[in-house]
């Protein structure tokens, strides 16, 4: 397989991953949790235990209106926002479609589909029929689940300086071993329940590519297929990324392989869109990439996902 001979994922390997990297059934027929029964209470414990200066990192981007970001190269649906402003205060109103490449958010396990041979989508996470996501509401594996939050041991797997570059280069992913690699370099151990948090290096990439319009499926450097193996092996509860799935992989039949295995296979959150440049810095200031990682994802019953604000805590 990919990670074992460090070469990238062939078709054939990708296609047995539906059965490989598959946790239906591992917590029980009625499950909502995917990964994060991963996250348990000794979890918790251990990771409030990595805070120890009380230093707090966001990891989102903000929330992308029309004056924020302009043009459409990423954005094709900003953010609505309005304000109202009396003499004895001011509101607002803001109204986001956050699925796609700007918003920070975390995918719910009804937001991807499955079936044995692909097409026609039939199934969601541990087997359910997707005919219980309707345009009303979805009826299983919805955000409010976790509306308890998910707080774990975050590690940040920092590509780009590993590769001693600004950013991950276009042909150039990042597969399974750059993160064994990397965690073999720094001294880490991956963890049962761990939010594995993969910076491509997003902002550096944008600035060094004014106008390059993004587009679906994506096109942009990223993460590769082989990173699921290491997800899978190592009990990881989420995935975090600033630049997604790569472009340029082979044709696995699938427009984002990396969702169609996590979510409806493997059950695992992804977390999307993050923002992980600040964070950066102060992990290479520290020399500590762990930390405490909080997410609170709204209660929106039925909803297919939340956007949300990641916090990394030292």
């Amino acid at each position: 397989m990919g990670m074992a001979s460090r070469t990238p994922t062939t078709v054939e390997e990708f296609r047995a991953y539906r059965q490989r990297l598959h946790n239906w059934g591992r917590w029980g027929a009625d499950d909502q949790l995917g990964t994060l029964n991963l996250v348990t209470p000794d979890v918790r414990r251990a990771a409030a235990g990595l805070v120890r200066e009380g230093r707090s990192v966001s990891c989102s981007n903000p929330w992308q209106t029309a004056e924020v970001q302009p043009d459409e190269t990423r954005n094709r649906r900003p953010a609505q926002f309005e304000m109202s402003v009396n003499e004895g205060g001011s509101s607002d109103f803001l109204g986001v479609a956050y699925h796609g490449f700007v918003t920070t958010h975390i995918d719910a396990l009804c937001h991807m589909f499955t079936s044995p041979d692909w097409a026609p989508q039939v199934q969601v996470y541990n087997g359910r029929p997707a005919s219980m996501i309707t345009t009303e509401r979805a009826e299983t594996n919805s955000v409010d689940y976790w509306r308890d939050g998910i707080v774990t041991r975050g590690v940040l797997y920092d590509i780009p300086r590993m590769r001693e570059q600004a950013h991950v280069q276009d042909g150039e992913p990042i597969e399974g071993w750059d993160l064994a690699d990397f965690a073999s370099l720094h001294g880490i151990t991956p963890r049962a329940g761990d939010a594995v948090l993969v910076r491509s290096g997003s902002d550096p990439f944008w600035a060094a590519h004014p106008g390059r319009e993004m587009v679906f499926p994506p096109n942009t450097p990223g993460v590769a297929v082989s990173a699921l193996e290491f997800l899978y092996d190592t009990d990881a509860a989420l995935l975090g990324w600033d630049l997604m799935e790569a472009g340029g992989q082979p044709d696995y039949g699938v427009q984002i392989p990396l969702h169609r295995i996590s979510i409806p296979h493997m059950g695992m959150p992804l977390l999307d869109n993050a923002n992980f440049e600040r964070l950066a810095e102060v992990c290479a200031e520290t020399g500590r990439y762990e930390f405490m990682f909080t997410v609170a994802p709204l209660v929106v019953l039925g909803g297919t996902g939340s956007p949300v604000n990641p916090i990394a805590t030292f």
